[in-house]
């Protein structure tokens, strides 16, 4: 079990569209994603105020991106957040993709 920087356990579950983080069972934020392909793009990530300054965006990120990697896809960071985590973490380089005008008409029609 991963905790954040307080020591509280934290949670990551994926669900049909996005990654949610918990902490002690509340929910503290998400990361969106879109599968086209085989590429799972991440176009937002938030985390709740309330739980700002913890690591829980890194936390999730991590989660999300070793999730996306399990399941043989690669990573198109959209998102801030994302691209700012790989950019610290050079380890995903090698599963990273580029958004290109392709796959923004195919996320502009979703």
């Amino acid at each position: 079990m991963t905790t954040d920087k307080t020591g509280a356990p934290t949670d990551v579950t994926a669900e049909a569209d996005r990654f949610s983080i918990s902490v002690d069972g509340q929910k503290a934020g998400f990361t969106e994603f879109i599968d086209v392909g085989n590429q799972r793009v991440f176009p937002h990530t938030e985390i709740d105020d309330a739980f700002g300054g913890r690591g829980l965006a890194t936390i999730l990120v991590q989660e999300a991106l070793d999730k996306t990697r399990a399941d043989g896809l690669r990573i198109v960071a959209v998102c801030s957040m994302v691209a700012g985590f790989i950019d610290k973490h050079p380890e995903y380089a090698d599963s990273v993709d580029p958004l290109t005008t392709d796959l923004k008409r195919a996320l502009a029609h979703r």
